[in-house]
């Protein structure tokens, strides 16, 4: 069988893609914007990739055209697609009827922490020689790909709370039916589809109410949004984390290279983790993870083992490289909650003395809208040097910033912003580099001009 996927080169559909080839279909796909780190990934399994939407691809005639959520009415491929009547179905619909039909999934949902998480689960089902199934939206570093069939019953997915598809507006994580569910967190976010916060809680109690009486729902205890949403329902076991009387960490020891603590149940100590990653955010994700896997069977003995070996994920707090003593980190930071924590988790790395430069691009949906520009100077406000890229929105960026005063650099030209950069960086600074997109390979030019005469 043949699918050609349409946005193949989103985190979602590119490892739904993988997945395909796994299972020995012939697979092609198409993007408006084919670039690494997934172009390299997909080409690697031998995937064709087409730049563009030019309708002539019909031409390939495959079986089945997968339509990734990238693709709206207008889409000229979409379009010759519908004229021509060729059969066609959303990416989460096609995993859900041909991948997890009668498996294990242990679904990841939340505003904040899901890619991380979701890569910390199925390491730690791995490493128990579980040997899960997966679907990641990043590049663990653990796994040489970001997602795979898995050979047993159990599979792990990133369950994304934004629309299937263009003629399916529910939340992708509704066709995953899971039977362990994580709810990291919930904030507003994706302006673009969701009105407010509310929306987005009832698409969280559409999940719950799939979750079978035998499941689990691993959740955090501090999260007033995912308290109002189990207070609409809820028909499974709920497992807390963050909680004094659930999953919570004890004795924290933060270094530059690490983070340990004691991890309790309760009353109920289960052992040291040492991760290779800090902040708040990672012990969160690391207690949720450990709870979720226990509902797979996993002793939490040997899940902290696991941990202790996890190496991470691609853009959270990557770093990129050093040159004349200055450190550029990528991360894909782009919601204000996220910032204010990527900076703090850099800062806890660092230790006292040490100069972080932010480096931000606008670019997911929400922030192009604008729905978050009140936030913003905030979730910088740790920062030492504050620069914005400001050339993809239309809203005033240096007055949403206008409140950090001097530290703050605002650019529309992205060599004026790396240059900006450069000529204020000195030895031991760190440059925090944080978009949802390939950000015009800031990183790397970044680096080129900090080895340049100056």
């Amino acid at each position: 069988m043949h699918i050609h996927i349409l946005g193949i080169c989103g985190t979602f559909m590119g490892g739904l893609a993988a997945i395909a080839r796994e299972s020995g279909l012939r697979v092609t796909g198409c993007d408006a914007n084919v670039y690494p780190p997934m172009s390299d990934q997909l080409r690697a399994l031998g995937i064709d990739l087409i730049e563009g939407f030019d309708p002539a691809q019909r031409e390939l005639r495959p079986d089945l055209y997968v339509i990734g959520n990238v693709v709206s009415r207008g889409n000229p491929l979409m379009e010759a697609i519908l004229d021509a009547g060729d059969p066609y179905v959303s990416g989460p619909q096609w995993l859900a009827e041909q991948v997890l039909r009668g498996r294990w999934v242990l679904a990841v949902a939340g505003t904040h922490g899901k890619t991380t998480t979701t890569s910390m689960l199925a390491w730690i089902l791995h490493c128990a020689g579980l040997e899960p199934g997966f679907l990641i939206g990043g590049l663990p570093q653990d796994f040489p790909f970001s997602a795979r069939l898995g050979r047993s019953p159990y599979f792990v997915i990133e369950a994304d709370e934004y629309d299937t598809a263009f003629f399916d507006k529910r939340s992708k994580f509704v066709h995953y039916r899971p039977r362990t569910a994580v709810l990291n967190n919930l904030e507003y976010d994706h302006a673009d589809i969701f009105p407010d916060l509310a929306a987005i809680e009832t698409q969280f109690h559409h999940l719950v109410r799939i979750v079978p009486r035998s499941g689990r729902l691993v959740v955090n205890g501090r999260d007033e949004a995912l308290t109002r949403v189990l207070t609409r329902g809820a028909w499974s076991e709920q497992v807390f984390f963050d909680r004094p009387t659930g999953w919570h960490a004890r004795d924290i020891q933060e270094t530059a290279h690490a983070t340990r603590f004691e991890v309790w149940d309760g009353a109920t100590r289960h052992g040291s983790c040492e991760l290779t990653m800090s902040g708040a955010h990672s012990r969160s994700n690391a207690l949720a993870a450990v709870a979720a896997a226990a509902h797979a069977g996993v002793a939490p003995a040997a899940a902290l083992a696991a941990l202790g070996r996890f190496q991470g994920v691609r853009r959270r707090l990557e770093l990129r490289g050093s040159v004349a003593g200055v450190a550029v980190y990528d991360d894909f930071a782009h919601h204000p909650t996220a910032v204010k924590t990527t900076i703090a988790g850099l800062r806890e790395r660092l230790g006292a003395g040490r100069r972080v430069l932010a480096v931000l691009e606008p670019r997911s949906n929400t922030m192009k809208l604008g729905a978050m520009k009140a936030r913003l100077a905030d979730s910088l406000a740790q920062a030492d040097r504050v620069f914005c890229y400001a050339g993809a929105v239309d809203w005033d960026v240096a007055g949403a910033l206008s409140p950090l005063g001097e530290r703050v650099r605002v650019e529309h030209d992205l060599d004026a912003l790396v240059a900006a950069i450069v000529a204020e960086s000195r030895s031991g600074d760190s440059v925090l580099v944080m978009s949802n997109g390939g950000f015009g390979g800031i990183h790397d030019r970044l680096l080129r001009a900090l080895g340049a005469p100056r």
